[in-house]
């Protein structure tokens, strides 16, 4: 080590912690960490403090009470799990308006996909008994009634996600500070906006310009909106960093969450659909068509594009829509994403391998939801929920995300999670798709630079690369499995400059 130092070396005694790269951000929305800056966490432990409707609107209640909120006020909530809420008993709109009866209210589901309004909130948006559920929505209704009962999901939701409040100029600069320090703190030095609306991306594109962003951020904008961002971002101007921001490429979203029974499959659900359907499978997010239209016009621009999909029949729709706009040329690399990736089948991850598709996975819902999945699901296909260990082994390169703010920005849990498939039963989801802890490294350093095309110059500590690294208060390489998600970053660094330290 001595031999490489420079006059500008700075010589740093670590005291018997660990240092790795920096971890990089394989798939979240950090634009949602913004927002949180201004909503009240009412996830589940170990991620927030609410596991019932009671508990929801107390703290709802209290962050009201914090921010004086006004007659009128929209109030809003995030981390809701109704598979935490007690047996046949979700939160509804009837739970939220004796609480709150002059203010609207939504409380978004953990899945990012969707909401629970109460009555005022319904009225905000336009929703009631007259509202058509839209292709690709759930709209949950009262029984024996066609009025809403307080989850709306998937593309029913998109009107409201769509028409959140604008912040004032110095609200947004805390807010960026807020996010990006939520991630730095997490030791994530590169981060990605997953589905970035025309807004998020001016506001991302604004704190650029003022040189306001001290992490790398990678947008991908969402399909919707790709024609508006086309025409002031042409296809020239992505793929290139601009003062720390970078527009990656094309989101597509073709399932919802497997959690919230929106994630389409080939076979029924084994419990029925949000709203009681038998023979229950999911629906996708999109028809094939659209999908095959959007996949070719990104590849045709020669953009990079990410697809969502969880259940396996999202998973052939992408298999499908890639093979149409690939125009016979299926196997060239192009950057190509299946986020998610949840219940890929052994097939399917070979036509991955064929076709040069990379997956990243999301082994947390093994911890969060790995309970849920077994009861729709059954445990042969739960068992094979991300599989990482079988991906590797086919000679993939995936990733491991967090999908923030649906699972918590906590890279330890990452790994944990990877390493030991633990659900919050402590039922082990399966067993056979454990990886080394190296191995769950990787899929956050250097499989995600990988994943970036930027492994030249981030997701390993070698000469020549940025100095992006982070401290940790133990080796998760070498402590028991169980002991890995209590380590804690003591400090991230981004190109040798801090930027975070434990306080």
């Amino acid at each position: 080590m001595n031999a490489e130092k420079g006059k500008a070396t700075i010589m740093h005694d670590l005291k018997g912690h660990t240092m790795t790269p920096s971890f990089i951000d394989p798939h979240s929305h950090i634009i949602f960490a913004l927002d949180m800056a201004d909503q009240a966490n009412v996830s589940a432990p170990p991620a927030g403090p609410a596991n019932n409707a009671q508990e929801i609107i107390a703290e709802l209640k209290k962050f009201a009470e914090a921010r004086r909120a006004k007659p009128g006020e929209l109030i809003v909530g995030y981390g809701y799990d109704e598979n935490m809420m007690a047996k046949g008993h979700p939160l509804t709109r009837d739970d939220l308006d004796p609480a709150f009866p002059d203010n609207p209210v939504y409380v978004i589901h953990v899945s990012g996909h969707g909401a629970v309004l109460n009555s005022r909130a319904f009225e905000k948006y336009g929703i009631s008994a007259a509202t058509k559920t839209p292709p690709g929505g759930v709209i949950v209704r009262k029984a024996g009634s066609d009025e809403p009962a307080g989850l709306i999901m998937e593309t029913a939701y998109l009107p409201v996600f769509s028409n959140r409040s604008a912040p004032t100029q110095r609200q947004e600069l805390d807010q960026l500070k807020f996010a990006q320090n939520l991630y730095a703190g997490a030791g994530v030095t590169t981060a990605q906006d997953g589905a970035t609306h025309t807004g998020d991306l001016a506001v991302f594109q604004r704190a650029a310009a003022r040189g306001a962003l001290y992490i790398d951020v990678i947008a991908y904008p969402f399909f919707t909106d790709l024609d508006k961002i086309l025409a002031v971002n042409p296809p020239a101007t992505w793929g290139k960093y601009a003062n720390r921001l970078k527009i990656g490429g094309c989101k597509i979203t073709l399932d919802g969450s497997p959690q919230g029974k929106t994630a389409a499959f080939t076979t029924p659900y084994l419990t029925g659909g949000p709203n009681g359907e038998k023979d229950w499978k999911g629906e996708p997010g999109i028809p094939q068509d659209e999908a095959n239209a959007i996949v070719k016009k990104c590849y045709d621009a020669g953009l990079r594009v990410n697809m969502h999909a969880n259940g396996d029949a999202a998973i052939d729709n992408a298999i499908k829509a890639h093979e149409f706009a690939a125009a016979g040329n299926p196997t060239r690399d192009r950057g190509t994403i299946i986020v998610h990736s949840q219940f890929v089948r052994k097939d399917q991850l070979q036509k991955y391998v064929e076709y040069k598709l990379m997956p990243t996975l999301f082994t947390e819902h093994a911890f969060f939801f790995g309970d849920t999945h077994v009861l729709n699901r059954g445990r042969q296909q739960a068992y094979f929920l991300s599989p990482l260990k079988t991906a590797m082994a086919m000679g993939l390169r995936p990733t491991n995300h967090t999908d923030f703010n649906v699972a918590p920005i906590d890279q330890m849990l990452v790994i944990w999670s990877a390493v030991t498939r633990k659900s919050r039963s402590a039922e082990v989801i399966g067993p056979d798709e454990r990886v080394t802890p190296l191995q769950a490294l990787k899929a956050i350093t250097i499989n995600a630079a990988h994943q970036y095309w930027e492994e030249d110059k981030k997701g390993s500590i070698e000469l020549g690369k940025l100095a992006d690294l982070v401290i940790l208060s133990d080796n998760p390489l070498t402590v028991k499995p169980d002991a890995i998600r209590d380590i804690k970053v003591l400090e991230t660094i981004k190109e040798g400059k801090t930027i975070y330290t434990i306080k």
